[in-house]
């Protein structure tokens, strides 16, 4: 008996000891990939690009130090300024190279309360709309006198759109142009057709076990998303191919590591990123995204308007986007339709994205858009 004791003893000492062994190894491990330095653009030779720009900076952004990464290869391109929607994704190019930075200087900024912009002492966690449409307006007028610019174009994508909307309706005169990836449009309304759409696929699956439990939510106009349906939302919607991307089945593969392996970032900024989203929930403003109908109350614009938008994107519908565009009234715009994305195209068909933005947004014109039926503009 004494000696299988001590057998067992010997045992639980090695497997601590290898447990240690493991969280230091993964500890140094997370150091070495955490310098937290934006990466340089090299030439073929290995030299830093002299006209290329690759920054990370803090600005005080109306009383509040914000973060962001400013990319491109030549600092005359014309510059964009980037909104994300429920989480920063810059960390995403590193795995899903944009291609963006070769004829813009891209502007990865993480709004206030996210990412490398979160304040741990802030007692608050929500920002409204309000205060994130004036820190874009501010940002915006920084970038223009920085980079001796006239104006700037406007990219928004998912919640990011909301905000987007808001930006140049109030101040259309900083930019070129708006290009809405995953545009919002009637948000609640998209929720429940997401749900039916989820709920036919797993009853026609066969699968019974989330056909039931979808079944047994109600969506309805008068109330907030049932808490069961927020917690299944995302799960679901990856595993059925419509979430972030058509490939990305998985939150933790697809998000949580790729975040992890950012070089980018340092410890704790990826720390603060999934602790500010754990703060905001699926988007900061979430209540409010859910209770305004942007058809009704923000359909007429005095810049050129582009929707990018995965066919398969469930998480904003393509579907309504589709009928919001065609009741827009905008100087110029265009709508395209990703044949093979779900609710990221800027990550999952980058190429057809880039033609887009040089032959027709630069241009101000949409000849690479659909053919859809649209109002005419001013």
């Amino acid at each position: 008996m004494r000696k299988n004791y001590k057998i067992l003893a010997k045992i639980m000492l090695i497997a601590v000891g290898a447990l240690i062994l493991i969280f230091v190894g993964f500890g140094l491990f997370l150091i070495f990939q955490s310098p937290g330095k934006p990466k340089p653009f090299l030439d073929r030779n290995g030299q830093k690009i002299t006209s290329s720009i690759s920054e990370k900076i803090f600005l005080n952004i109306n009383g509040v130090q914000q973060g962001m990464f400013i990319k491109g290869e030549n600092i005359d391109n014309p510059i964009i300024l980037y909104l994300h929607g429920g989480m920063p994704d810059y960390f995403l190019t590193e795995k899903y190279p944009t291609g963006l930075e070769k004829n813009f200087t891209v502007v990865w900024w993480e709004q206030r309360g996210c990412g490398i912009s979160y304040n741990a002492g802030s007692k608050s966690t929500q920002t409204s709309v309000e205060q994130l449409v004036d820190d874009t307006i501010t940002l915006t007028q920084y970038l223009i006198k920085r980079f001796d610019k006239q104006k700037i174009y406007l990219m928004a994508h998912s919640g990011g759109t909301f905000i987007g909307i808001y930006v140049i309706d109030k101040s259309p005169e900083l930019y070129h142009a708006y290009i809405g990836i995953a545009q919002m449009s009637n948000q609640l309304k998209s929720e429940q057709m997401a749900h039916k759409y989820m709920l036919n696929q797993y009853e026609e699956s066969g699968n019974r076990k989330m056909a039931a439990r979808f079944r047994g939510m109600r969506l309805n106009d008068q109330e907030e998303l049932p808490k069961d349906y927020l917690k299944l939302r995302d799960v679901a919607m990856h595993k059925l191919g419509v979430g972030t991307m058509r490939n990305m089945k998985n939150l933790v593969t697809g998000l949580f590591i790729p975040s992890i392996m950012f070089s980018e970032y340092t410890i704790s900024e990826k720390y603060h990123l999934w602790v500010s989203k754990a703060a905001s929930g699926i988007s900061q403003n979430w209540n409010r995204m859910m209770n305004i109908d942007l058809m009704e109350t923000k359909n007429a614009f005095r810049v050129p308007v582009y929707f990018f938008h995965g066919r398969y994107d469930y998480t904003c519908s393509y579907e309504l986007a589709k009928k919001y565009f065609a009741n827009i009234q905008a100087p110029v715009k265009g709508f395209y339709t990703f044949e093979h994305s779900a609710h990221s195209p800027i990550f999952e068909e980058p190429e057809k994205m880039n033609k887009i933005l040089v032959d027709d947004v630069l241009n101000s014109s949409t000849e690479l858009a659909d053919n859809i039926k649209v109002e005419s503009g001013f």
